[in-house]
């Protein structure tokens, strides 16, 4: 327990440390945001920040586990920590479009949700085949599993992980919002490794605790630099990861909550639009927008979801206390 502590505490001073050579970097190299014409207004001032601050943290948090490496015997965790690379990878390459051609919008839908899929489909064949996961489909609270064919489970786990990753990266639209939402769900994933004996595990989500809390310093608004999509697939990557890896895909459905309502409350505010011939639902999607819209000011908006985001977590420990017994 202590090493996870320690490392916690070292993911933070990296991810800071870190933080004070990559913006001058990043703003030598003109990676500035292009803030999209649909968003709201005011944040047009924001054009020029620097994206791509994800990679404080990514690469403390690869740090961190290597500096663990001698004293571990599970594995496993660096399954997590490739899928969330590989996902952190295609946020790469959509950020540097955006800045190569000096615009909002990089890799199309489609070219994304290819290379998720294919990204997810490689991940959950390696689980599966090295035994550190099997096709159990645990549910939360009622402490019961159900054997789903090999087949059926990894069409399942795609679709949820291709939609987790994105919806991730869709909470990532105010100043501090996806880290601080983040923050309470790797704290989850972090005592839930623990309370099941793979510390190992507990390593990478422990490492993103301090890592996001030394980010936040930079990103809390008026934030400095943005994580960009590079960070946030990767985050995206490593919740889903997580929850595959400990063998609970559904508690997603609790510590993801706040992720699943922004999701929603854009596909909801698209097919109202559609079938009222330009009516709204929201003011303006995602939810957070909507709620900018109705006046609240952008701490107050990250603080009430991260607020939520931490008590549907400490639900999930509620759900899975069977499990932990």
């Amino acid at each position: 327990m202590t090493r996870i502590l320690i490392t916690g505490v070292v993911g933070c001073a990296l991810s800071w440390a870190l933080g004070h050579f990559l913006l001058p970097v990043l703003h030598a190299l003109k990676a500035g945001a292009s803030i999209r014409e649909i968003g709201p207004t005011w944040h047009n001032n924001k054009t020029g920040t620097p994206i791509m601050g994800g990679l404080m943290f990514i690469f403390a948090s690869i740090l961190c586990l290597m500096g663990n490496l001698p004293s571990m015997t599970d594995y496993s965790v660096f399954f997590v920590l490739v899928l969330g690379l590989c996902h952190g990878f295609i946020g790469f390459l959509d950020d540097f479009t955006k800045i190569r051609h000096h615009r909002n919008l990089g890799l199309t839908s489609l070219q994304k949700a290819m290379l998720q899929m294919a990204v997810s489909a490689l991940f959950l064949y390696a689980m599966y085949k090295a035994g550190v996961m099997d096709t159990h489909l645990y549910i939360p609270f009622w402490n019961r599993s159900f054997d789903l064919h090999p087949i059926v489970y990894i069409f399942f786990a795609m679709f949820v992980m291709v939609g987790c990753v994105n919806s991730v990266n869709l909470t990532d639209g105010v100043d501090g919002l996806s880290s601080s939402v983040t923050l309470p769900v790797m704290v989850f994933f972090t005592a839930a490794s623990c309370a099941l004996g793979k510390y190992d595990l507990a390593l990478l989500p422990a490492s993103l605790v301090g890592g996001l809390m030394a980010y936040l310093t930079y990103n809390w608004h008026p934030a400095k630099v943005f994580m960009g999509d590079t960070g946030s697939l990767f985050l995206g990557g490593v919740v889903c990861a997580m929850a595959f890896a400990l063998e609970m895909p559904l508690i997603l459905i609790l510590v993801g909550f706040v992720y699943i309502c922004e999701t929603m409350s854009d596909i909801l505010q698209i097919s109202y639009f559609k079938m009222t011939h330009g009516k709204r639902l929201f003011k303006m999607a995602p939810i957070h927008h909507h709620f900018e819209m109705c006046g609240w000011k952008e701490e107050r908006i990250v603080l009430s979801f991260a607020g939520v985001s931490a008590i549907m977590c400490v639900l999930a420990w509620f759900g899975i206390s069977g499990l932990i017994g």
